[in-house]
């Protein structure tokens, strides 16, 4: 069965909103904002859209993160600079790795005039990151115009993927664990760049043990690791069902919520335009092979790449 027309156009998306996480220029950026290295620069550059909010709204809605880890870099960020200078480093950041990495500049400005009347129409209800990056000004230049729309519809769909856990029951923690189970990433690095502890995810893998979504035993994503927190886990029938039912709730209400003005034939429009700087990102070296988006490599249809971070190498 093909893909979702939404999932296709989120795996050329987010390689290119992905670049404000492993530029190497993100960093010094934030630090010359006042901001104290890699996790709050991320933190701050991400929840700029939001204001200058405390960590509580933002453990919600980006979902995953302990909220300790956001309690480090927010609201202390905001003492050290604002979110409107976080949103014009990010968007001179993300231009410029798209700039030096190849992007195609007229074809970003196409897509982007596709992209424009989507995002100005689609439905915010229950989506906070989204409704805030819409409210941002798009920039005056194509490659910048090109990144936070495809932020905007980024954060749109990871809203609608919230509610789809929420819906399941699953928690930001526990979906860690069932896409580790499933081969997406090692456990060893989620739990790490996410800020749980040895006995918090060992907690967390025995309540879905207990729910029947989960067994001990199997390949699990571990990739080697010796951890008891890290042994490895299998999904059962069960944990795999609910694994599917919440990426397809997330495409299905990514379209109606609004890429469905596109409609199919608009999407693959966007596709081609927007594949060879996909492929210049990649190319570019860039993205690191493991991380948590799980976003297929464009070069490798069947190989799999992902976004949290050189935030494996530097604890995104």
């Amino acid at each position: 069965m093909p893909d979702h027309p939404a999932r296709r156009l989120w795996a050329t998306l987010e390689i290119l909103h992905d670049v404000i996480y492993f530029a190497e220029e993100v960093r010094p950026a934030g630090i010359a904002l006042g901001l104290r290295g890699y996790w709050m620069t991320y933190f701050a550059f991400r929840a700029a859209p939001l204001g200058p909010v405390p960590a509580g709204p933002v453990v919600a809605a980006f979902a995953g993160f302990h909220p300790a880890m956001v309690a480090k870099a927010l609201p202390d960020a905001w003492s050290r600079t604002t979110p409107q200078a976080c949103l014009a480093a990010r968007a001179t950041v993300s231009a410029a790795a798209l700039r030096d990495a190849g992007a195609d500049t007229g074809a970003c400005d196409r897509a982007a005039a596709i992209l424009g009347p989507v995002a100005a129409a689609a439905d915010p209800t229950g989506r906070p990151l989204f409704a805030a990056n819409a409210a941002v000004a798009l920039p005056g230049d194509a490659l910048g115009r090109l990144w936070q729309l495809a932020t905007t519809l980024r954060e749109h769909r990871g809203d609608g993927h919230i509610a789809a856990m929420v819906n399941a029951g699953i928690t930001g923690l526990e979906a860690h664990l069932l896409q580790a189970a499933a081969g997406r990433f090692p456990q060893p690095v989620i739990r790490q760049v996410r800020g749980w502890s040895e006995d918090e995810w060992a907690a967390a893998a025995d309540g879905l043990c207990a729910r029947g979504l989960l067994s001990r035993g199997g390949t699990g994503g571990t990739d080697g690791a010796a951890s008891p927190a890290d042994s490895a886990l299998s999904l059962t029938p069960a944990g795999r069902a609910v694994l599917t039912t919440i990426e397809a709730h997330t495409d299905g209400r990514a379209w109606t919520g609004g890429l469905a003005a596109l409609g199919e034939h608009g999407v693959e429009e966007v596709l081609a335009l927007l594949r060879p700087s996909a492929r210049a990102v990649v190319s570019s070296g860039m993205l690191p092979d493991v991380n948590p988006t799980g976003v297929p490599h464009p070069r490798e249809p069947g190989r799999r790449v992902a976004d949290g971070g050189r935030a494996a190498d530097r604890p995104r």
